[in-house]
């Protein structure tokens, strides 16, 4: 046990904090010590950005504009409530991770038995095999409306975000941090366009924000409703969080470190409300473009992309909505890459060289999206995309779960530990998830 974890009163931990995961950048970045409010929160910016990219992938795609397109508005609520969620989940995976000097994984490892640890590592990998399926189709599927390449050559070709990772790590992690801000940019402008085209009813639009018990009764919403709270709220990205924002180099202390849980807490609270832009954006389009047009069972990406265009009488619509796809399917690889590699180090100690962990990683998402397309076509791809947000979503409580009860253990996290409301909200957000699955699982077996 380290003087920091005794002065902290971290007595909970079976031993003292592995070597990180990443451990090629942790600490890279230096975080200025003397500096004000804003140019501190600067150097912490970016690792939420990271974490943001997993909650507008195609996945998201997929559920937002099947809910836009059959309900109209109605589940904006949802995405709402989702990214609150997310945003709650988090800002606990900061301060596991730079409270403890763990990522969730290595916590895990640290606090339960081994059979129970290997079927948590089992289920992630499982989650993360599912975001990539997503995500790989979906840039695919871009790829594929762009230039018309076939969707197997189109999976193969995500592939190469391998090199991208390893070059830009080389570089310096900022790098990457920037690529993804970039890519975060582009998806938003696209949007603004498609929503200024679309002109939706702001009235209509902010009545989808209140929560309908509509949502609840009807099978086929709450089905569209798990899947998009599995693609807002990611059980990767709380592994991936709780590393990554050891990147920062802060000062091994308690004052700089909760001082540190602050300024990533705020930075990935920011970065999560562009996610909510966007995935809001994506429904409301298709609720104001498809929804009363007899275009209801437009749950497709393909067909979106076909019919924006000639249903808003500009060319350009289609276009961006598919430059869109790809700069979201090619931004949330990236991240699905790291979390890969965090988890299989945090879970199962396994420490390979960075570039063969990322082939792993990439293998694991890419056989499984070679198999689909070339059984499955691009119909099969399009349900597949929603059933892999659905699958998420049942993954999810195992990992929101084991997150809030290390936050919340005095023992564990000392002077970190998280306060008594967000404990409070925790608890509460982490019942509901398990609820709505339970009840979907009740809904599809009873039909």
């Amino acid at each position: 046990m380290s003087s920091e974890s005794q002065v902290s009163g971290q007595t909970g931990w079976r031993s003292a904090p592995d070597a990180p995961s990443l451990r090629e950048v942790h600490g890279s970045i230096a975080v200025p010590s003397d500096a004000g409010f804003w140019r501190k929160l600067l150097a912490f910016a970016g690792p939420g950005y990271l974490v943001a990219v997993g909650y507008m992938d195609p996945g998201n795609w997929a559920t937002d504009l099947a809910g836009g397109a059959r309900y109209g508005y109605t589940l904006l609520s949802v995405i709402l409530i989702s990214n609150l969620m997310a945003i709650l989940l988090q800002a606990l995976a900061v301060r596991l991770g730079i409270g403890s000097g763990r990522d969730l994984a290595q916590a895990c490892r640290d606090s339960y038995s081994r059979p129970t640890t290997f079927v948590l590592w089992v289920l992630c990998e499982i989650a993360i095999a599912a975001c990539d399926l997503a995500e790989v189709i979906g840039a695919a599927i871009a790829l594929n409306l762009l230039f018309g390449l076939p969707l197997i050559w189109g999976v193969c070709i995500t592939a190469l975000d391998v090199l991208v990772v390893l070059y830009l790590q080389n570089k310096g992690f900022r790098y990457v941090e920037a690529l993804v801000v970039g890519l975060i940019i582009g998806i938003a402008a696209c949007f603004a366009v498609e929503l200024w085209l679309s002109r939706p009813s702001m009235a209509a639009v902010a009545a989808g924000f209140v929560p309908s018990p509509q949502i609840l009764r009807d099978p086929q919403m709450l089905y569209i409703a798990v899947g998009i709270l599995g693609a807002t709220v990611m059980p990767h990205n709380l592994y991936l969080h709780s590393s990554i924002v050891q990147t920062r180099k802060y000062v091994d202390t308690q004052p700089s470190k909760l001082e540190a849980i602050r300024f990533a807490s705020i930075d990935s609270s920011i970065a999560l409300m562009s996610a909510l832009f966007i995935n809001a954006a994506i429904l409301i389009v298709s609720a104001a473009v498809f929804h009363g047009s007899g275009n209801e069972s437009v749950a497709d990406i393909s067909d979106a992309y076909k019919l924006l265009s000639p249903l808003l009488g500009a060319g350009a619509a289609s276009t961006l909505f598919a430059v869109a796809l790809l700069f979201a399917g090619q931004n949330a690889t990236l991240t699905g890459t790291l979390a890969g590699q965090i988890v299989m180090e945090g879970f199962v100690n396994i420490r390979l060289r960075p570039w063969l962990r990322r082939l792993i990683t990439r293998l694991v998402a890419i056989v499984p999206a070679v198999i689909v397309v070339i059984f499955y076509g691009e119909r099969g791809a399009g349900s597949l995309l929603i059933l892999s947000q659905v699958i998420l979503s049942l993954q999810l409580p195992f990992a929101v779960f084991p997150l809030v009860s290390l936050t919340g253990n005095k023992s564990k996290m000392g002077a970190f530990v998280a306060p008594a409301w967000q404990r409070a909200l925790a608890w509460v957000v982490a019942v509901i998830i398990a609820a709505l699955n339970i009840w979907m699982l009740y809904q599809i077996f009873t039909g």
